[in-house]
């Protein structure tokens, strides 16, 4: 068989429950359900820090953020750490990344070919390409812009304020973010031929990189949504009943103290209420269920033309959403499951006439730092020692995972059946026994009959921090120099003529 083509589907704040095939008994999501039904589902899937760019970073690396040392929104990973997208680059596939991608600077070269980008916070929206054709279209994505520019937001109406954010989007369908990133990645699928030598896009690959092997293709799809504000456009903003979604599980009335103590919110957690979250909760699934019409559609094109088969599908997000757990909205607090649990869906290729674990549901502890070992496992290339992942197709299940957040001033451990925060400040970190508290209500960590497991956990994580999550060696004879007239070029041939040099000096010293 040939290297196989990859696809991976990145939202934006999807919470791992609001998927049909996750068990969500209102949000309707056929198409990444029945991708769901070819591959595997993770159960237990896990970010590593739950904010966009520091997650993204560790999804492409494999490394957690104390590594890679992007902390934050605004932030660059180092050029010399290697990616996915640079191995599969340099084993010969063609890459290529549309719509979010969240990187500063705005293309930064992670290893994908080309970009098209679609962005949403910081200068990324004015260095884009859908906000460039947005303007020459003459149009704004006003809510969008309200929400996440400072300047803008203070000026918001109370509507916005009133609603959470859940508005139906200014912009018509045909120029949503969503559908602009699904028609980017379709063009790119319709590239996609059997003859990887003679195809569409064979030609410019190979001017672009001459004496490369041909191999198979990566696209890379980041959807905003349903990252806030949530605002789905005509027509799908009116298919799901607010009054008729069943609350998830962990709403309470009111927030609790620790919570507020430790963020106020984006929009005041204090000022919630059910009919806000309905709604909230109402727009946010209809842009997952948008999401999942052109997921549908990129599938049957990979099926027309024959690509299903041998395409390996990953679908994933940066982290989830409150959406009500203990009284919250968005993210930005403590590390509860919904802020930190992820879905996580992989098709693998097909062998022969099977379809690899298909329909296979699995309870592991997995980390999105997996992710970019399993796609190169699957493409038959060599995982960097630099990469701390294990490939999800191998056995590979661990009894503990780990995340941090809050630019190292909060971590995770847990167990699949218990729970530990250590943050900076002790009184602040928080232990949960998950079997009789699997919403996180009451904090133990002062319990005395769990002072034993606090204690076993602790010593995970120093142990996991000093040595298994510990920072390699970085390397990079390409890091760029200087320009100037002493500076010798790379590939000049001095290095050999130096050697030369020294080796005949040292030898003609043994001789004498």
């Amino acid at each position: 068989m040939s290297q196989p083509n990859i696809l991976l589907i990145h939202a934006d704040q999807h919470r791992s429950d609001c998927l049909g095939c996750y068990g969500n008994p209102d949000v309707r999501t056929p198409n990444i359900d029945a991708i769901a039904a070819d591959g595997v589902r993770y159960e237990n899937s896990f970010c590593p820090y739950p904010v966009c760019t520091p997650s993204r970073y560790s999804l492409l690396s494999s490394q957690y953020v104390h590594q890679h040392l992007g902390w934050s929104n605004h932030c660059t990973l180092p050029a010399g750490i290697p990616t996915f997208p640079k191995e599969l680059r340099a084993a010969g596939y063609r890459t290529k990344a549309v719509g979010k991608m969240h990187f500063a600077p705005t293309y930064l070269d992670v290893g994908f070919d080309e970009m098209l980008l679609a962005e949403q916070d910081g200068p990324g929206r004015f260095d884009d390409d859908y906000h460039r054709w947005l303007r020459e279209e003459g149009l704004v994505d006003a809510i969008d812009l309200m929400d996440q520019r400072s300047e803008y937001r203070r000026h918001a109406p109370q509507e916005y304020w009133d609603t959470v954010g859940a508005m139906t989007s200014d912009l018509n369908e045909a120029h949503h973010s969503t559908t602009w990133i699904a028609e980017r990645a379709m063009e790119e699928l319709a590239t996609w031929g059997p003859d990887e030598d003679t195809g569409p896009g064979a030609a410019e690959d190979a001017s672009r990189n001459p004496g490369r092997a041909r191999a198979g293709h990566l696209l890379m799809v980041g959807f905003i949504k349903p990252h806030h504000p949530f605002d789905p456009p005509a027509p799908w903003d009116g298919i799901y009943d607010p009054t008729a979604l069943s609350i998830l599980p962990g709403w309470l009335d009111e927030p609790l103290p620790r919570d507020i103590d430790r963020s106020a919110g984006y929009f005041p957690h204090v000022a919630h209420t059910e009919t806000k979250l309905r709604l909230a909760m109402a727009n946010y699934y209809a842009t997952i269920s948008q999401i999942d019409y052109h997921v549908g559609r990129m599938v049957d094109l990979l099926k027309e033309h024959g690509l299903y088969d041998n395409t390996l599908i990953v679908y994933t997000s940066d982290h989830g959403d409150y959406l009500g757990f203990h009284h919250l909205l968005l993210k930005g607090n403590y590390m509860y499951d919904p802020v930190v649990k992820v879905p996580l869906i992989v098709k693998y290729p097909k062998v022969g006439s099977t379809q690899p674990r298909a329909g296979e549901v699995s309870d592991e502890l997995v980390n999105n730092v997996d992710v970019g070992p399993t796609l190169l496992q699957a493409a038959g290339c060599n995982v960097p020692d630099a990469m701390m992942g294990h490939d999800l197709a191998a056995d590979c299940a661990a009894d503990v995972v780990f995340a941090e957040n809050w630019a190292g001033q909060e971590y995770m451990v847990r167990t699949a059946t218990a729970k530990l925060l250590v943050c900076k400040d002790a009184a602040k970190s928080q232990f949960f026994d998950l079997i009789a508290d699997p919403l996180e209500m009451t904090n133990c960590i002062d319990a005395p009959e769990y002072q034993p497991t606090i204690a076993a956990l602790k010593q995970r994580l120093l142990a996991w921090m000093l040595f298994e999550g510990r920072s390699r060696v970085h390397l990079d004879y390409d890091a760029p120099v200087i320009d100037g007239s002493n500076v010798p070029q790379r590939d000049d041939g001095h290095v050999d003529e130096m050697a030369a040099y020294f080796a005949r000096r040292m030898e003609t010293r043994r001789q004498a």
